[in-house]
């Protein structure tokens, strides 16, 4: 493998001249900022530098499961879409490890998560603008210099405090991701430790123990829990298989994988959803789960085909699948089970399930900003539900006084729409930033991306005139 040089003008890792600040400091550094990182590389006249407390990049390595593959193409790595001729494609991955051939007679469209995070590690170690092993301690806004002032403390191997430092930037960009969600019910019995009560974000470190307990419960409808359960299905004995999957959706719903449907991941999509009223998009958001937060049909079809096989020898396998229902509250049976006291929707019922160990498949939220930013946030611009509004740039809606801009990534779902956490529009949006931020066209965005036209055209303004795409509705009064 051959290492990028060091680029002219790049920033050590410690404190930098407020003379000399960075353009852009990046917070956080998952899929998303390592994309734009990625894409900033070739951009010689900027300064960049990016943040982040662990280590090193790892991607989820708590969901690693053995076949778990990414619901997106591989296309959907973290600059093709944007720039295929660039070094950090997935293809040049391959290449660089002499896998090229094999991975094209796989016909493979869809790679292994685990491939996934290689590759992306792969692309971590050559960027010399990632500065891993440093934990962001304040960010606020610096008036008379008009930049922004990040205080960091540096962690050795062991991520104990080696150094503080300080850095000074035009412009800032959160990539902090989202946080495991673990529903109130059940936060008192994942804070204590004698009855395995895990999210599904830890699945790896305690799978072994899960496997040794006679009965496991696993919540969540997402595609997380159907891995899990077909895990932990496939190492049990058939007749002995002491697994419950409950579901707070009406079904074990597969996702919306339609060619049209798909389009709701485009930046066209993207743009009438932005345009649109906030009461709106509000209601639009939770009906359109099943676009992602249901599960891949490859894995529903060998769950199924699994729980079939269990039954050859006759009988049913001791696995309950159970949609429809949510755990009201829980509490721990002496020191060694857990009760859950489910609620049925649809029937009105009420039940209680005994269980030994249960695993929380109950997705994430996006990280709150609020402590990061806490000096910035009598700045912050919010709606009505007192969420930060964020302009089609993915930029914080900031008060003037402010000239410096704040990006965000993966914490606008609320102004952009299902896209937002998907890897797919990754690329995209991380062109986009880079467009705002230099004020020119590094990287030319397409003008069309979809078939479906969202919403009504603007009126044409001549005979014969073509409606431009992802044009937003003109209401009649």
């Amino acid at each position: 493998m051959t290492s990028t040089p060091h680029p002219e003008g790049a920033p050590t890792p410690h404190t930098t001249n407020p003379d000399q600040p960075l353009d852009l400091a990046g917070i956080g550094i998952g899929p998303f900022n390592l994309s734009l990182a990625a894409l900033a590389h070739p951009l010689t006249g900027l300064r960049t530098a990016f943040y982040d407390q662990r280590p090193a990049f790892h991607w989820h390595p708590g969901l690693l499961i053995d076949g778990a593959t990414l619901q997106v193409p591989f296309l959907a790595d973290l600059v093709t879409l944007i720039d295929p001729a660039s070094p950090w494609t997935f293809l040049n991955y391959l290449k660089t490890r002499e896998r090229l051939f094999p991975f094209y007679f796989a016909e493979r469209f869809h790679i292994h998560r685990a491939e996934y995070d290689a590759y992306c590690r792969w692309v971590s170690e050559q960027l010399p603008t990632l500065h891993f092993g440093h934990q962001i301690d304040a960010i606020r806004w610096n008036p008379e210099r008009e930049l922004f002032e990040i205080d960091f403390t540096q962690l050795d191997t062991d991520g104990e405090a080696e150094a503080l430092g300080r850095t000074h930037a035009r412009n800032l960009v959160l990539g902090i991701g989202t946080t495991p969600h673990i529903p109130v019910p059940l936060r008192p019995l994942a804070d204590a430790p004698a009855v395995p009560v895990i999210h599904s974000a830890d699945y790896l470190d305690h799978r072994e123990r899960l496997l040794a307990a006679d009965h496991l419960t696993v919540i969540g409808a997402g595609q997380s829990g159907a891995e899990i359960f077909l895990d932990q299905l496939r190492d049990r004995p058939t007749g002995r298989e002491g697994l419950h999957w409950l579901a707070r959706t009406p079904a074990f719903a597969p996702m919306e994988y339609s060619k049209l449907g798909l389009e709701h991941f485009t930046p066209d999509y993207t743009r009438y959803f932005h345009a649109l009223p906030e009461r709106v998009r509000d209601d639009l958001v939770p009906g359109q789960w099943q676009l992602h937060k249901a599960i891949d049909h490859d894995t529903l079809a060998t769950i199924h085909d699994e729980l079939y096989r269990r039954t050859l020898a006759g009988g049913w396998p001791d696995a309950t699948l159970t949609p429809g229902v949510f755990v009201r509250t829980a509490g721990r049976v002496g020191t060694t089970k857990v009760e859950l006291h489910l609620d049925h929707l649809q029937q009105g019922t009420r039940s209680r399930l005994t269980t030994d160990a249960v695993v929380l498949a109950t997705g994430y939220r996006e990280r709150r900003m609020d402590t990061l930013l806490a000096a910035l946030d009598p700045y912050v611009r919010r709606d009505s539900g007192a969420r930060p509004r964020i302009d089609a740039h993915h930029r914080l809606v900031l008060d003037p006084a402010i000239t410096g801009s704040v990006y965000v990534q993966n914490a606008e779902t609320h102004t952009h729409g299902v896209g937002a956490p998907d890897l797919g529009l990754a690329a995209w949006r991380s062109a986009t930033i880079l467009n705002s931020l230099t004020g020119t066209t590094p990287y030319p965005l397409p003008t069309r991306t979809a078939f479906t036209t969202f919403g009504l055209p603007q009126p044409a303004t001549r005979t014969g005139t073509v409606p431009r795409q992802g044009s937003t509705l003109v209401p009649r009064r």
